[in-house]
């Protein structure tokens, strides 16, 4: 993301050093440029903690480091093609010998003629980014930065301080324990009223969330009431996911292309005669409950509706019985707060940091998000007054040119965040506001970006589980109340929308009908979201567009196929729940591609040109209904380590699957024996292997 170059910068020296060596460049007789790619990269390397301590106070500082990044984002790219072409000519010319190769050595003149074309275009666009960074390494402003190390607050993330006495994110204060109680009560004693209505408010941050999960989750609560349900209701809910997220809540199933009519009749059935506890969390229109809501709930029927929203005027207009006020922390309590978060079990600790835990207090606003994540910035420095005086100096001026609208405590927090957190922080800003997060999906997407630094001994996807638990920890992103083992997560909104301004420059998330030739040449990843039935992709004829992931939410539509064209460095494609039914064949020349997602598509087939996907990592094909069989060419897919076909009945597998040695997760419904007995065959040294016999 725009912040974190130092990152990308470290990811591709590392590319560069094993790429110089692999036989697939040496037969293009490149390395030496490449090389020389690899020495300024390591040169500006050096001074690029400095620069991007710089970027928020500097706009000249920022513009070089926009140019930075544009041009190392072309670095990663030409070293997939080039990769990717050597291999085609080592294919078709194969090295007699396991020695080192040479461009051209051992073909014939014929062979060598036609190959010059390729390897040719290769070098010129590699002596052409050697020029760019020549020309960056030689501006102005970049002499004037201090050349240094890694700050150790963002030493290697296998020092997670996950592993340190924070405790458990779910920690709240004294106040809210007490109002918990009293609103128990307060439910108790309306629980046989017709639709009684209780509203929480208070600004944002300042705990109205989690007051009301510590009164869904009261005992006495689940108890009274045979029906709940909890919805989180976005800004830009759409009306038909909202109804069926309420059935969904109650356990009643729903099916595509229902109306709201029909939803609201299905609601209103279910819950007839029955007592109820519905909590609608963050509500910023009143008529989600007076337009959409209230003619599915029965007057008659018992029950209550729990109302948070910053807004009174929204619990006026809805009607709410009773409003409860959440107000900032008292200065003692938030104080409280911060050094219980941080599990300080020292009095005498407590006492000495008592006076700048305060002054840490007020900056944070007295909110009790701002409160709890600086806990977990400050629990990785030493627990001395000096020290904690460095941190609070760190708010004086904080606001920048680039971050003027950002609670200081919050990007303060952000700031202290090892340099691949900071990655996948940001990134976790393209799901929309108030969505599920799932674990096991945003992880293989940190992985598809390059977002995992690999550590010899473990697998990536063990890494990248530990990058999202150590997010969790440090209170950046909120673990559902419901989740088994923490696998799924919401982003605060005042988190999301820092998240969001950070990385402003390489985001979009909205209707891509709307971007414009002159904001896609910058862009780099992209979250659609559209209320139409197609989804139309933006005119970029004389546009380098370089968008790197892209998702789709808020479906189902159909999409154009040229999609599949006009981003051709596409690195993720996620197009689930749409109305995709085949995969054109121009799919093989997206030879970046590392995250395909096809998950409750109508699919009935993969094209055979998927096998020159050499670098995808993850293909997902969760619940294709008319999908049965996999291609042969499946059999090429290298770089294959996740395989997801839950749902998906496949009866025919290609012979030859066990030649994907990368291949650490597969999730399958089993139609034959014959098929179990293909893949039993296969390499065993699976991380998990879910074989379901239906």
């Amino acid at each position: 993301m725009a912040a974190v170059l130092a990152s990308l910068l470290g990811s591709c020296a590392n590319k560069l050093k094993d790429i110089i060596i692999d036989e697939a460049i040496l037969i293009l007789g490149v390395e030496k440029e490449l090389a020389e790619v690899l020495r300024r990269v390591e040169l500006i390397q050096c001074c690029i903690y400095d620069a991007e301590k710089r970027r928020t106070k500097e706009q000249a500082v920022n513009n070089w480091l926009g140019q930075l990044r544009d041009v190392i984002y072309d670095v990663d790219e030409i070293l997939d093609v080039a990769r990717c072409k050597g291999s085609k000519l080592l294919a078709d010319h194969p090295s007699p010998s396991s020695g080192k190769s040479v461009a051209c050595k051992g073909l014939s003149v014929s062979s060598c003629f036609c190959n010059i074309v390729p390897c040719r275009d290769v070098a010129v666009r590699i002596r052409s980014l050697n020029k760019k960074i020549e020309s960056i390494a030689n501006d102005k402003i970049f002499l004037t930065f201090n050349s240094g190390t890694q700050p150790t607050r963002n030493g290697p993330t296998s020092k997670l301080i996950r592993s340190s006495n924070l405790v458990e994110p779910n920690l709240v204060g004294k106040e809210i324990i007490h109002s918990s109680r009293k609103l128990v009560d307060l439910v108790l004693a309306h629980k046989e009223y017709k639709s009684y209505k209780l509203g929480i408010v208070g600004t944002g941050g300042v705990g109205k969330t989690t007051l009301a999960q510590n009164i869904y989750n009261d005992l006495k609560i689940k108890g009274s009431f045979k029906m709940h349900a909890w919805i989180s209701v976005s800004q830009d809910y759409t009306e038909v996911t909202l109804l069926k997220e309420v059935l969904r809540n109650i356990g009643v199933h729903s099916e595509q292309g229902e109306s709201i009519t029909e939803l609201q009749r299905k609601l209103r059935e279910t819950i007839k005669g029955e007592s109820f506890f519905t909590v609608l969390d963050d509500v910023w229109h009143s008529n989600v409950w007076t337009d959409l809501l209230r003619p599915a709930f029965p007057e008659t029927t018992a029950g209550i509706i729990l109302v948070t929203t910053r807004d009174d005027q929204i619990t006026k207009r809805i009607g709410v019985d009773h409003t409860h006020p959440v107000d900032l922390m008292a200065v003692e309590v938030g104080w409280e707060l911060l050094w219980k978060s941080m599990n300080i079990k020292e009095e005498k600790e407590v006492h000495n940091l008592r006076k700048t835990g305060i002054e840490i207090v007020h900056k944070c606003g007295r909110l009790p998000l701002a409160i709890k994540v600086t806990a977990s910035a400050l629990s990785s420095r030493e627990l001395t007054e000096n020290e904690w005086k460095r941190y609070l100096g760190r708010f004086i001026g904080s606001q920048s040119i680039l971050l003027d609208e950002i609670e200081e405590a919050l990007y303060l927090s952000y700031d202290e965040l090892p340099h691949r957190l900071k990655q996948c922080f940001l990134y976790c800003a393209l799901y929309v506001e108030d969505s599920v997060i799932e674990r096991d999906e945003v992880t293989w997407l940190w992985i598809a970006e390059g977002f995992i630094e690999e550590q010899q001994g473990q697998l990536i996807e063990d890494i990248a589980e530990e990058y999202y638990y150590e997010l969790i920890h440090r209170n950046l992103l909120e673990p559902e109340m419901i989740s088994f083992d923490q696998a799924k997560c919401r982003m605060h909104d005042l988190l999301r929308q820092l998240a969001c301004n950070i990385s402003r420059e390489e985001c979009f998330i909205g209707d891509v009908e709307t971007l414009r030739g002159g904001n896609m040449s910058k862009i780099r990843r992209v979250t659609a979201v559209s209320k139409k039935d197609m989804l139309v992709l933006p005119r970029v004829d004389k546009v380098d567009v370089k968008v790197r992931t892209f998702l789709t939410v808020k479906g189902p539509w159909r999409i154009e196929d040229t999609l599949f064209k006009r981003f051709l460095l596409l690195r993720v494609l996620v197009l689930n729940y749409t109305f995709v039914q085949s995969i054109p064949g121009y799919i093989g020349k997206l030879i970046h591609l590392r995250l395909l997602n096809l998950d409750y598509t109508s699919i009935s087939c993969l094209p055979k040109s998927i096998g020159s996907l050499k670098n995808l990592q993850v293909l997902s094909l969760r619940w294709c209904d008319y999908l049965h069989s996999l291609p042969l060419a499946m059999t090429l897919l290298c770089s294959l380590r996740c395989l997801d076909l839950f749902g998906t009945e496949i009866n025919q597998v290609p012979k030859g699957m066990g030649k994907l040695k990368l291949l650490t997760y597969l999730e399958i419904i089993l139609l034959v024996m014959e098929v179990i007995m293909l893949l039993y065959k296969m390499d065993g040294s699976w991380k998990s292997c879910l074989l379901c016999r239906i």
